[in-house]
C-alpha cells in the first residue's frame, strides 16, 4: 500500500500545478451534484489531489520564505501559509460539512 502511494505522490508532484488549479472549478461544479456512483468518488479524489498540491505548495513556499528571512517575534512552529498567498482563481480549500 506504502509503495502505491509512494508512486502516487511522486506522479501528482510531476503535474503543473498552474494546470491542475485551472481543472478545480470543472471538478467542484462535477461534485456539487451528488450521486452514489464510482464517478462521483473519483471526482471528489480528482479534486481533493488538486487541492493537495495547492497546500503543498504553499507550504513548501511558506517554509522556504521562513528559512530566508528571519522574522522578530515571529513563531516558527507554525506551518500555516501566509494570507497573501491566494489562487487568482476561484480555487479554495473545502470545508466538508454537511450543508444546513
Amino acid at each position: 500500500m506504502e509503495k502505491v502511494l509512494k508512486k502516487l505522490a511522486d506522479r501528482l508532484n510531476s503535474l503543473d500545478e498552474a494546470s491542475l488549479i485551472s481543472l478545480w472549478d470543472k471538478y467542484y461544479e462535477k461534485v456539487q451534484q451528488f450521486t452514489p456512483s464510482r464517478e462521483w468518488e473519483e471526482d471528489i479524489l480528482i479534486l481533493s489531489l488538486i487541492q493537495s498540491v495547492r497546500w503543498k505548495n504553499q507550504l513548501f513556499n511558506h517554509c522556504m520564505a521562513n528559512q530566508t528571512q528571519e522574522r522578530p517575534g515571529e513563531d516558527k512552529t507554525s506551518v500555516r501559509p501566509e494570507v497573501g498567498n491566494k489562487v487568482k482563481k476561484s480555487a479554495k480549500v473545502l470545508n466538508f460539512r454537511p450543508r444546513e
